[in-house]
Order: structure tokens, then sequence, then C-alpha cells
């Protein structure tokens, strides 16, 4: 048969039931309204014009230390083994979360300007600071706690209790999906140890069921229960699927349309596309040893969080739509995350030390490769710490407390002005004094950069109109492009 006599064959019969399904797999042969997922946000972004339209967000638990890392403060040296009222000048009693107020203490970590732009940026992350050019960083963050669960949910949800949807959901949500495969919302956890609070740290809340976040392990297992268990043919798992599906219609058709049973069906679904495409993705053979040794992959510190990153980089190339990445587990001993109150050197060197090489490459790549002109790199911790130590009023400690009044946080991507620092803490860095920037303001510039007009992403649940920003959030329009 000719080439021409076999394609008008397909026009007929189940070849043209096979042939329409395998081009309805592949976006790149036959793009359509059909290969991704809609939002189903009542009022549908864009509501304007986005310059980004996926996110990776990095989440340093337990609260990274401002002043060691992106805050340069050389104020802060003169007043090493100063009191807190000596260094500012004035009357300043701190409430700290453990009550130990100790002297001031000058940076573990030497300060340098990095790039075209002059960034300061510590010696605690030189992989960063040849993307300097590449960072907007906000140095007048301020959260309204300095313990970590509330203070952990307020950074992920805008709230400070618990069941609140979490950025990511919202984002899934105001946005769907740019495909049918996978999620839309990926959770890379800490490979030591899942955070505390576990799922509530990627909950959709009261959204709909399908917007939460779904794990993916860098290692092992990629994610579990999708591999079919072993001894199970072709025919006997398409007869399980068609049976289950006709007893999932029976139930919908009883009982109605119910969120849970539907996101439950549609998972599934789901399942069934991820068996095909999850194994390809997450073939890092494929990768070249260039690739492999610019992430850190191998038998080195870097291993976890770079293979992380560098799935983090393929899921985008399919279509994920929000990756989140996890930096630190739960607040056991021995601490396995950024919560640095015995010795804050010791513990930023070891966290710093796994996550700087990936994160930097996953930027040039990202750049390299054109995506990062809209895609949104988000790192942030759910507080900072404080400029002097963790000690009896007269010592000069080796650890910091928590600090809600003042911290940092830093972006990539086209949407933000890059080489960029903005605002300050006062000159120990401990407060937030210029250009105070709230979680509500952070979330709505993000949905902004996103396409999505904070104030018009809301969801009615128990009498009220609920949104990321609660009542509050102003988008900081000096952030952006």
């Amino acid at each position: 048969m000719s080439r021409r006599g076999f394609l008008q064959s397909l026009q007929f019969g189940l070849g043209a039931t096979a042939a329409t399904a395998l081009l309805l797999e592949d976006k790149a042969l036959l793009a359509d309204e059909e290969s991704g997922v809609p939002a189903e946000a009542a009022d549908p972004a864009p509501h304007h014009l986005s310059r980004a339209k996926r996110v990776v967000h990095v989440v340093a638990t337990g609260g990274f230390s401002q002043v060691d890392s992106f805050d340069y403060k050389p104020e802060l040296s003169k007043f090493h083994g100063k009191t807190l009222v000596e260094g500012l000048g004035r009357d300043e009693q701190p409430d700290v979360f453990f009550g130990q107020v100790g002297r001031l203490r000058q940076s573990d970590f030497a300060f340098k300007q990095h790039g075209e732009s002059g960034l300061w940026i510590s010696d605690l992350f030189p992989h960063l600071a040849t993307v300097a050019d590449e960072l907007t960083v906000v140095n007048s963050m301020f959260a309204e706690t300095s313990n970590h669960t509330p203070a952990t949910f307020q950074e992920s949800t805008g709230f400070r209790l618990n069941g609140f949807p979490v950025f990511g959901s919202w984002v899934s949500y105001g946005l769907g999906a740019e495909t049918q495969n996978l999620p839309s919302y990926v959770v890379f956890p800490d490979a030591r140890s899942l955070p505390a609070g576990g799922s509530i740290n990627w909950t959709n809340g009261f959204l709909p069921a399908r917007h939460q976040g779904v794990i993916m392990r860098s290692q092992g297992t990629a994610i579990d229960d999708l591999d079919r268990p072993a001894g199970i043919s072709d025919e006997q798992e398409s007869a399980t699927r068609n049976l289950l599906g006709r007893l999932n219609r029976r139930l919908q058709n009883e009982q109605g349309d119910d969120d849970v049973l539907i996101s439950r069906i549609k998972s599934y679904e789901l399942a069934a596309r991820m068996q095909r495409v999850v194994p390809e993705i997450t073939d890092l053979g494929k990768e070249s040893k260039e690739t492999h040794a610019m992430y850190g992959l191998g038998d080195g510190e870097t291993n976890d969080f770079g293979r992380a990153c560098l799935l983090t980089r393929r899921l985008l190339e399919n279509g994920v739509r929000f990756v989140q990445l996890f930096s630190g587990g739960a607040f056991q001993s021995p601490r396995v995350n950024w919560d640095g109150h015995e010795d804050n050197k010791k513990n930023h060197t070891r966290e710093a030390g796994r996550v700087d090489q990936p994160l930097a490459a996953l930027i040039k790549d990202l750049k390299q490769r054109g995506m990062l002109k809209d895609t949104v790199i988000l790192f942030t911790s759910e507080f900072g710490r404080t400029p002097f130590t963790q000690s009896k009023a007269e010592e000069v400690g080796a650890g910091r407390d928590h600090n809600q009044n003042g911290f940092s946080v830093w972006m990539a991507g086209g949407a933000f002005k890059s080489g960029l620092a903005y605002g300050s803490t006062d000159p120990v860095g401990y407060a937030a004094v210029e250009n105070p920037v709230h979680w509500n303001d952070l979330h709505a510039t993000l949905l902004h950069a996103l396409g999505i007009d904070h104030k018009r992403l809301t969801y009615y649940h128990n009498g009220i109109m609920r949104r990321l920003t609660n009542v509050g959030g102003e988008v900081v329009s000096d952030l952006l492009a």
C-alpha cells in the first residue's frame, strides 16, 4: 500500500479511532483546546496581560537568616557584642519566641556585590551569586507570628489557621493545567523527611479536590501506587478500569454531583495517563553528563535536591503548572531544616550546601531553554532569624531565634525586575522599615505576574467569598518588569 493509500484508509473504522487517539496524545501533532485542563475559577484568568505561566516554589522550612544571606548589614559588625538597644540607638525591647535575647552577632558569612547589578549576596550562596542579575530580592518581608506552624500556614495560604488552600492550589484552580497527562501541582518533599504537618503543606483546603498537590520523589518510586502491580496484564487492567468506571457512573447518577467522587474519578483517569508519561519524565539517564554535573547529581550532598530540580525542569517542559520543592523537613533531632537555634552557621552551611548549586543550575537551565522568561522561581521561608543570639543577655551565642519582623525572600523570572534588592530592614536587620511587604502583598504580586487579579480569584465557602489574600494585599508594582 502506498503512503497516501495508507493515510486515506485511516479515515475509516478502527484505524481512524486508533490514529486519532495517538494524535490527541501528542500535543506537538494536534494541539487543541482539550490538550489541557481548563480552570475552575468562576472568574477565569487571565484578567490582564501576564508575563508568567508557571511557578517553581522553593520552601526553606524553619526560617533562614536574612542577615547571613541577602540582607547585608555592615553596621551589624560594628555593633557585634552590643545590645539591640545600643545597635538601634533607641529603646526596642524584642519579643522573641524563646525569650532569650543575647547580644548582637555579626554575620557568619562574608558579603560581596555580584553581577552587573551589584546585588549583595553572602558566601553562603556562592552558586546563586553567579546568577545575581536574575534575582529579585525582597529584604523587607514581615509576618504576623514567630511560631513555625501558623507562620508556615500564612506563608502558604495567607492565613495563620489550618484548612485554607495553599498558593499552588489557588494557581491550579485559577489557571487550570497545560496538560491532561500530569497533575497541575506537583510537590517534592525533602528526601530526609516530610515537613511538619505533612499534606497540610500542599492541601487544596475547600477548593475542589483535584487541586491538591501530588507528591513526587526524586529517587525510588516516583509516585505511590502509580505503577501496575506485578502479574496484572493489559487486559486485566483495562477490564478493571471499565468496571470501576461503570460503578462510579452508577453512584454518580444515584447521588448526583459530588466533588470528592468526581475528583476521585478524574484521579483514576489521570493515573492511567500518568502510567505512560511519568516513567519517561523521571528517566534522568537521558540527560547529558554535563547536565548531571551542573545540577550536582552524584554521591554528594547536592544529589537529592539536584535530582528534584532537574525533574522540575522536565515537569515544566511537559506542562506542569506549579512545582513546589521543600528544603527542610520535620522539627526533630537531629534538625533537618533551617531552624538554626543552637549553631546557626553550622546549620545554614549544611542546608545551603544542599540547595545552592541545584537552584543556580535550574535558573541557568531554564534561561538557556528560553523558559525563564515565563516562569516564576520563588524562594521563601516562614520568617527570618534575629540579628542577636539566642542566649543569656550578656552572651554572644552561636544560634539565632525566630524573627517575624523582617526577613528576605527572592524571585527569579521574566515577570520581575532582575538584579533588584527591594525594601530594607533597620541598620542591624531586625525589622522591616522601608517598603515593608506582607505575605498578602507578595501573594497578590505573584498572582498578578500570572495574569490573575487577586481580588477576582475567589471561592464561596461557608458564606464567605474567600481568596488567597484574605481582605488585604496590594500588588508591589515596583517588583514587576
